[in-house]
C-alpha cells in the first residue's frame, strides 16, 4: 500500500488495512489485547504496582475505550 496516497473517508493510507476482497478497515489501538502495563506505559506512567492497579481499573471500568482516549 503507498502511504502517500491520498486519505479515503479521514482514514491516512497507514491506517488502513486490506482484507482477502479488497475492502479497507480502519485499524484502531483498542483492537488488540492490552495489559495494565501496557495501559500505564502508554500513558507515560513508570509501571508501579499503584499505576498497575490504576490502569487496571481503567481497562475494567472502561474497557476498549480505556486505551481510545490514549492511544487512538
Amino acid at each position: 500500500m503507498d502511504d502517500n496516497a491520498p486519505i479515503i473517508s479521514g482514514i491516512p493510507a497507514a491506517a488502513r488495512t486490506v482484507d482477502a476482497v479488497g475492502v479497507h478497515n480502519a485499524r484502531t489501538g483498542a483492537d488488540q489485547e492490552w495489559t495494565a502495563e501496557d495501559l500505564a506505559l502508554a500513558e507515560g506512567r513508570d509501571p508501579t504496582p499503584a499505576n498497575l492497579r490504576r490502569a487496571q481499573r481503567e481497562l475494567d471500568e472502561l474497557g476498549p475505550a480505556a486505551i481510545e482516549k490514549t492511544v487512538p
